[in-house]
């Protein structure tokens, strides 16, 4: 699935155009071959509010960003989706749709050393780390929950970072709470805040739709479902499974989780009806 990676993020509450056309590229173009019309893509991003000024100026960007490529089939103008692209959609598909179950408390440590005179290299060695959902103990010392290590070491392989990092796996034995080690590594206070607005945005939405006896394929379910994954898709990356019992009381990490969860039972059936046969029309005319 999409990754904020692709899109460069959101903005806290904002979900911009460029963000949710991510998020229909990664559902649906790759069961198209990898590649979509403009047509059909503007027809179909119009159901989710989306006019079609905003849709080609956000591929002009994506196309920049070397997210996407113009491509032309039987005459009709598209985009196909870059390799690099695919690459981060299939680590991205790993991390949000996958429902955690309770983490065991072993961790993946990352240390680094990077030389002055390539700097550059520290400032995307943070970058990955961070977006890989990595905590920071020091400047060079950063930590993540065990079941991170073979996405980190895929990454850092194809990033071809990993000259320069050392990647242990490690357990937690003495000289400090947990729970508060673990509120200083991570920004526990926005993530929970982000976690608040998914709910407040998209809670209604599950009730509403969950008291449907049954939710036929249409614009509204396609809608729906592309903002709610395009809200919750930067979350698992944010959030990086960390075990529960060193979480506050509070957290309301888990509720979002159930609400996306059941959105995507509801809707992405449905969605993707609509999606085939939206396609499908723009094909024919």
């Amino acid at each position: 699935m999409t990754t904020t990676e692709l899109d460069g993020g959101t903005e806290r509450g904002a979900l911009p155009p460029r963000a949710l056309i991510v998020t229909m590229l990664g559902l649906y173009v790759r069961e198209f071959g990898g590649w979509i019309s403009v047509s059909a893509l503007i027809r179909l991003m119009a159901a989710a509010g989306v006019d079609e000024q905003a849709v080609r100026s956000s591929l002009s960007r994506l196309k920049r960003r070397g997210i996407v490529e113009a491509e032309r089939r039987a005459g009709v103008a598209g985009y196909a989706l870059s390799e690099y692209a695919r690459t981060v959609l299939e680590v991205g598909d790993r991390r949000i749709f996958a429902q955690r179950e309770q983490q065991a408390r072993d961790w993946v440590v990352v240390v680094f050393s990077v030389p002055e005179s390539e700097r550059q290299k520290r400032h995307a060695l943070r970058s990955r780390l961070s977006w890989l959902g990595f905590g920071t103990v020091s400047s060079g010392v950063w930590i993540a929950p065990g079941h991170l290590a073979d996405d980190a070491r895929e990454v850092l392989l194809g990033d071809g970072l990993d000259p320069y990092v050392d990647l242990f796996r490690a357990e937690y034995l003495a000289f400090g709470d947990p729970a508060a080690k673990v509120a200083r590594w991570w920004d526990l206070d926005s993530l929970e805040q982000l976690y608040t607005d998914f709910l407040d945005a998209h809670e209604p939405a599950r009730a509403a739709w969950e008291a449907q006896r049954h939710v036929p394929p249409g614009p509204e379910a396609f809608a729906d479902y592309v903002r709610a994954l395009t809200a919750w898709r930067r979350l698992p990356y944010l959030d990086p499974g960390l075990p529960t019992d060193l979480l506050p009381a509070s957290w309301s990490g888990t509720k979002a989780a159930e609400t996306f969860f059941e959105l995507h039972r509801l809707l992405a059936g449905p969605a993707h009806d609509f999606v085939t046969a939206e396609a499908g029309a723009a094909r024919q005319g």
